[in-house]
């Protein structure tokens, strides 16, 4: 009976004309800049972040979580159309989904991509209405210990399933952790590595970082890269043949139910998703040959598991304060924009924030259907846009963001100086997400760490007299382990490589 109480008040908040047009224009936005190439929900959400300080808390997140899964429905766009993956997630779905559009298919993928994307979406709403309470209800017997045993979890696991080195991944966590350090001792009120620049007494923003390090590096890559747009196929039928809705069913929900599994593991999220669905389709059809010729499995899979971990990735950031990735990261530190602090508490202080984006998730995702099917013409047609107009409008948009935050220029400096980081970071293969994380990680675990300790009165057997702090440092120590093993450690290097290619 309580749930269904939560779930009206989720109800009223997300269907208020205020919301319902925040909640469209990030479905918009998401679908925008999951059809461009090169741009990204992490870049934009970024980019975003200062209009945020300006609008209202349940607003500002509702429009930042459409963006997110607005882009994993704009990216299966171009991936079956032109070939070209909009957003990162998107790549495995070229594979077969450009194919089945040269077959004269184009239509058929299109649409069994937006349903499975709109059941996966609808799923994982309905795993965070479930399992959000009980989490919530865990996380608040929590105490400064275990928070921050959860915390050095969320760290490792990001750096266990970050792609690439390891070694790099590591590094850039304890950037973050130290970047994390500047500014004002919480316990005693001493400035710490301000160098005398009072702009830094109340640490680096968080904004001018993610702006800088995903925005500005993004578009610099990009410009590099020379991004080339092929042709568009024509789209045809939007009707599906009986034969590919049969076999695209059983796709679908393994899927979904793959999908919302990763979507909340730490370091987790739309691409492992969409990757191992792939994967896990090959290794179970009867004909893996047509994998890569247009197989309706390719596409139904990817697209079911990327929106599905998309949705189940928000479960430990609002339940725990947890974030799983990059984006959530960012919509931690919207929060924190806001005033709200991330956790347990949200449900219990803010439970119209809470459950109104919850409600807001289903109803954004019954928009995209109808955004992306009867629009995908115009959608197509942005594609002409040439990259090299988007970019000076983007940093223009960049500066000015940066700028409206406190109406200092030293915060377009900043982000001038994350994005030559970020531009530094990409060019020595280093990921953006893993310093994102100890970024925001690492001054709240700092906070409980000194807490407990102080609790305590010194003693660090505080951290094992604990049932759940001793329970998730022994599955941290368990993650490190099994990172050293020569077969884990090969087999991964072996994924990471197959979904890079």
């Amino acid at each position: 009976m309580e749930l269904l109480n939560n779930l009206a008040l989720g109800l009223s908040v997300a269907v208020s004309l205020q919301n319902l047009l925040y909640a469209l224009l990030g479905c918009m936005v998401g679908t925008l800049i999951g059809v461009l190439p090169g741009i990204g929900p992490v870049a934009t959400i970024a980019m975003l972040l200062p209009i945020t300080f300006h609008l209202p808390p349940t607003a500002s997140l509702i429009m930042l979580a459409g963006i997110y899964y607005g882009a994993q429905y704009g990216g299966s766009t171009t991936s079956i159309l032109v070939n070209l993956p909009g957003e990162a997630s998107s790549v495995v779905t070229c594979l077969d989904g450009y194919q089945m559009a040269r077959k004269g298919r184009a239509g058929a993928a299109l649409s069994i991509s937006a349903v499975g994307s709109f059941f996966a979406g609808t799923v994982g709403t309905i795993i965070i209405v479930i399992f959000a309470e009980p989490l919530t209800r865990m996380a608040q017997k929590f105490g400064p210990a275990d928070y921050c045993a959860l915390m050095a979890l969320g760290l490792v696991a990001a750096v266990v399933l970050a792609s690439g080195s390891v070694t790099k991944a590591i590094a850039m966590v304890f950037l973050g952790l130290l970047f994390g350090l500047i500014g004002t001792d919480v316990n005693t009120g001493a400035q710490r590595f301000t160098f005398d620049i009072p702009e830094l007494s109340d640490g680096i923003d968080f904004a001018p970082i993610a702006m800088g390090l995903f925005g500005i590096a993004e578009i610099v890559v990009n410009l590099e890269r020379h991004l080339e747009r092929g042709g568009a196929i024509k789209v045809g039928s939007l009707w599906p043949t009986r034969e590919e809705v049969r076999r695209s069913i059983p796709a679908i929900l393994r899927g979904t139910t793959l999908g919302a599994l990763l979507g909340v593991l730490p370091g987790g999220g739309p691409t492992l998703g969409a990757f191992s669905a792939y994967t896990l389709e090959k290794k179970l059809s009867k004909h893996p040959e047509e994998f890569g010729k247009g197989a309706v499995e390719g596409v139904a899979a990817p697209e079911a598991a990327n929106n599905a971990a998309a949705q189940t990735s928000f479960i430990p950031m609002l339940t725990l304060g947890i974030p799983s990735n990059a984006v959530m990261a960012l919509m931690v530190g919207a929060m924190i924009i806001q005033g709200i602090q991330p956790g347990p508490e949200v449900m219990t202080k803010k439970p119209d924030l809470f459950w109104g984006m919850i409600v807001s998730m289903w109803i954004g995702n019954a928009m995209l259907v109808i955004i992306n099917l009867p629009m995908i013409g115009m959608w197509v047609k942005l594609l002409t846009v040439p990259y090299r107009y988007l970019a000076p409008a983007i940093l223009l948009f960049c500066c000015i963001g940066a700028y409206s935050l406190q109406n200092s220029t030293f915060h377009v400096l900043q982000v001038a100086m994350f994005g030559v980081l970020g531009y530094i970071f990409v060019k020595l293969g280093c990921e953006g997400a893993p310093f994102l994380l100890g970024l925001v990680l690492g001054p709240q675990m700092e906070e409980y760490f000194r807490r407990a300790m102080l609790l305590s009165r010194g003693d660090a057997m505080v951290f094992l007299e604990r049932p759940i702090s001793l329970g998730l440092l022994i599955t941290t120590a368990l993650l490190l382990l099994l990172m050293a093993l020569p077969s884990i450690k090969k087999a991964r290097q072996e994924a990471f490589t197959e979904e890079e290619g």
